[in-house]
């Protein structure tokens, strides 16, 4: 992680300059990728007016924090505070993210070309189904007429479900079951 400091209308202790990187150097530890993350800490006095405005730039994400007070030092905590939620924020966020990538399935489309030919595949779609439950996607599929069916990610069990209409109009559930 690398770290660079501006001061302005003061002169810092050496003191103040190792607490502040030993404090921002903790924010390593939410990212996988530490070495790649610039950090700017912008550190300024107004009279009593103690501020601090950090700006983090990593592969994929920006974030910033501003914070005052009257102490030099609680500011540094304050605002270290502020951007230690967004970051957590966004690391889950992006682990969210992968981990329904994971879950995305493989829908094939094929059609039959004449008589006696066979089935090909004529293309893919992926899509990532909606968590919702059972009388919800029961809803959902009533109010589509020309759908036979709906795939959706179950809210209870967390898997991938399968609701369908029936001949006689009522509906069936597929459950890959574990």
């Amino acid at each position: 992680m690398n770290i660079a400091f501006a001061f302005k209308n003061f002169e810092p202790s050496d003191h103040l300059k190792s607490y502040a990187k030993r404090r921002f150097e903790k924010l390593g530890r939410f990212l996988p990728k530490a070495e790649n993350v610039e950090l700017s800490v912008n550190l300024a006095v107004d009279k009593f007016r103690h501020k601090a405005e950090v700006q983090l730039a990593a592969d994929n994400m920006n974030l910033s924090a501003v914070e005052q007070s009257e102490d030099m030092y609680a500011t540094v905590d304050l605002v270290l505070d502020k951007l230690e939620v967004q970051l957590k924020k966004q690391v889950e966020k992006m682990k969210e993210k992968r981990r329904a990538m994971r879950n995305v399935p493989d829908v094939f489309s094929y059609h039959t070309v004449g008589e006696g030919r066979e089935r090909t595949i004529v293309g893919i779609d992926k899509f990532v189904p909606k968590p919702m439950h059972m009388d919800e996607a029961a809803l959902q599929l009533e109010h589509k007429e020309d759908d036979e069916f709906l795939v959706f990610l179950n809210a209870e069990n967390q898997r991938v479900n399968v609701i369908y209409r029936r001949k006689n109009g009522d509906f069936g559930v597929i459950d890959p079951g574990q």
